[in-house]
This record gives C-alpha cells, sequence and structure tokens, in this order.
C-alpha cells in the first residue's frame, strides 16, 4: 500500500478573498472542493491512506470529509499549533504513516492541479532506489518559478532560485508540488521548527550526497494559487481538459449542479459551473466562470473567467471580467468590473457605480 500526505495547512492569502471563510483546499472546483479531485485521484492511482496536514481553518476539513470511506480512503487529520512550513509539516504528521523505513510515501501540494500519472512516479522512485523523486514539468516562461536541473538519467543536480537573467535559464524544469519520499527520510527532517522542504530539506539532501530523481510529466499542470489560475482550472476541469474523476456530472461546456437554476435563454459555456441553489436569470451570459451555491446571476448581465461566491448577487446588466466576487457580496445592476477586481465578502456596489475600477472591498 501506498500512503500520502496532503499538505493543506496554508492560509491561502493570494487568493482572497474566496479564502476568508474557506481553507484553499475547500474551495469548490467545478462542482465539488478542490481537494476532493486530489484525494479522488490518489485514490485511483491506489493510495488507500491519507494524513492531511491542516492548519489555517482546520476545523473545516474533518466534517466534510470524516474518515474517507466515501473516496474509498482512510483519512487522518494532523493540525499544526504554529505554521511550519512545507517540511516542517511533513515531520509533523509522519508519526500517522504506517509505512516501513524503506517504503515510498507521495506527498502533494493541496494547491496543484495535474495530470501526472501518479502510478508513473512512484514506479520511478522504486526502480532507481532514490531518497526522494520529484515531479518536474516544463514551463514556456520559467522565470516566475525556481529551476531543477537533471542529468541524463533524470537524477537533480541542484535547485536554483528564480533566475534573474536570460544566462541564468539552465532548464524550463520546475518543481511540480508531487513528491515520493522513501519512508525514513522523512524523519531526517528537524521537528518543531518551521522547515521548507524546496529551500532547505531538498538542496540539504543534494548536499549529503542523497539520490533525487525527476521525473517529468507535462501533460497537464497548473498552480491554482490566484483567482483567475482557479477559475480557470474549475473551467479546465469541467471542460475535461484536466483529469479527475471527482466531477459531479459529464464534462462539457458547463456543469449544473442539483438544485440549481438556469434560464431558458441563459447562456452557459467555456466550462462554467453552476452550484446548487445558484439562479442564472433571463438572458445572462457566463462564460468560463464559477457561480457558487446560493449566487445569483441578474437578467442580461455578462460574466466571463470570473467567481461569484456563495450567496453574491451580481445585478442586471452588469458586466465581469475576471473578476472575483467574494461571498455574499451585492453588485448592482449596470456596473462593469474587469481585469482582476475582487469584491470582498458582503460588499455592496450600488446601480452604475463601477467602471473599469481597480480593487472593491
Amino acid at each position: 500500500m501506498t500512503e500520502a500526505i496532503l499538505l493543506v495547512g496554508g492560509k491561502g492569502t493570494r487568493l482572497r478573498p474566496l479564502t476568508v471563510n474557506t481553507p484553499k483546499p475547500m474551495v469548490p472546483a467545478a462542482g465539488v472542493p478542490f481537494l476532493t479531485h486530489q484525494l479522488a485521484r490518489a485514490r485511483a492511482a491506489g493510495v488507500e491512506h491519507v494524513v492531511l496536514a491542516t492548519s489555517y481553518l482546520a476545523e473545516v476539513f474533518e466534517p466534510y470529509f470524516g474518515d474517507g470511506s466515501a473516496l474509498g480512503l482512510h483519512l487522518e487529520y494532523v493540525t499544526e499549533r504554529e505554521p511550519l512550513g512545507t517540511g516542517g509539516a511533513l515531520r509533523n504528521v509522519a508519526s500517522r504513516l504506517h509505512s516501513a523505513a524503506d517504503e515510498p510515501v507521495l506527498v502533494f501540494n493541496g494547491d496543484i492541479l495535474t495530470g501526472l500519472d501518479i502510478a508513473a512516479l512512484v514506479s520511478t522512485h522504486r526502480s532507481t532506489g532514490a531518497d526522494v523523486s520529484l515531479h518536474l514539468t516544463r514551463v514556456p516562461d520559467p522565470r516566475a518559478f525556481g529551476l531543477v536541473p537533471t542529468d541524463d538519467t533524470g537524477r537533480v543536480t541542484a535547485f536554483l532560485e528564480k533566475p534573474q537573467t536570460p544566462e541564468e535559464i539552465v532548464t524550463d524544469q520546475i518543481n511540480a508540488g508531487a513528491y515520493v519520499f522513501t519512508r525514513s527520510v522523512l524523519d531526517t527532517i528537524p521537528e518543531g521548527r518551521p522547515v521548507s522542504v524546496e529551500r532547505e530539506t531538498f538542496p540539504g539532501l543534494l548536499a549529503e550526497g542523497a539520490h533525487l530523481q525527476g521525473m517529468v510529466d507535462s501533460t497537464y499542470w497548473l498552480d491554482l494559487g490566484t483567482p483567475q489560475a482557479f477559475v480557470r482550472g474549475s473551467a479546465d476541469l469541467v471542460l475535461g481538459r484536466a483529469p479527475s474523476p471527482a466531477v459531479p456530472g459529464r464534462r462539457g461546456e458547463f456543469l449544473v449542479l442539483d438544485g440549481a437554476e438556469v434560464a431558458p435563454d441563459a447562456k452557459l459555456s467555456g466550462g462554467t459551473a453552476v452550484g446548487s441553489g445558484a439562479a442564472v436569470r433571463a438572458g445572462a451570459l457566463v462564460e468560463g466562470s464559477t457561480v457558487l451555491r446560493d449566487a445569483v446571476i441578474e437578467p442580461g448581465a455578462v460574466v466571463r473567467d470570473s467567481l461569484v461566491g456563495a450567496g453574491a448577487r451580481v445585478g442586471a446588466r452588469t458586466v465581469l471580467d475576471g473578476a472575483v466576487i467574494g461571498d455574499g457580496a451585492v453588485v448592482g445592476a449596470d456596473n462593469e468590473l474587469r481585469d482582476g477586481i475582487r469584491v470582498w465578502c458582503g460588499a455592496r456596489i450600488a446601480d452604475a457605480a463601477v467602471r473599469f475600477s481597480a480593487d472593491c472591498s
């Protein structure tokens, strides 16, 4: 049996206001909390036991997922009293694992949507005898990421900071946020203090001569750390571009959950997801967007590449394009909000009050 640790303790600061009341992995993507997709894919790869390393709003996870039996998993929850970083979180939950010292343990970051072949990563780890194996992906522009070069056999040779000049771009391979650790390696991480696997654990292991193996898999990969990326990821799940056995319906141009109401002449497209209890009124156009539970899109509104929070309301003829509307917020009629505008939870915008505004709170 392969076990897994899911790192779900981050505050999701870049995702606010989505994460004001909800931890990042519990924000719905394609109709269910994003974490559901990760758990379902782990189970499909043969994982049976998952330990969730929680911190921010930790009390939300267990009431929703319980013991994991509904997903065919055995789930355990470990909460950090103080933030410990990625490495510290792994050390903090290691005692809950059942694997022997020489057996593999999967580790996933809680904000990555990926088509990674999980079984292939485990197989690579076993066949190469690595201490740690890393999922690497190639990106067109690696300047925003730390670089992970490898030799001809796939063995990691360095961990490099974000390149500052073109000459420093020695590879397009980056750390994609999924790993296999040999169980005993987790016990070498210092206990009781913050540790970053990216900045301390991995470079330290490399300096000590440990075997770190990279496996490149670039089928689909998206960091859901920003609202725009999260909306894109949800749409890709609905469209079938990103794989998941947990999408609650047929893949296609839109997904409408039970209990939602969509007017006959409303138009949904581009991977739009409409949550339970939400309403899309007459003549509205919703494209590539996520409309959470109990939200209302009034007649004639246009919503593109946006997220409308739970219980929020978008007024008649209002245009949203690349906007995020927090839970319970109300945007009046005849407004126009574009290009990354965020309306905070519970905020109210009067009719015809905003056009191309910066930030709304």
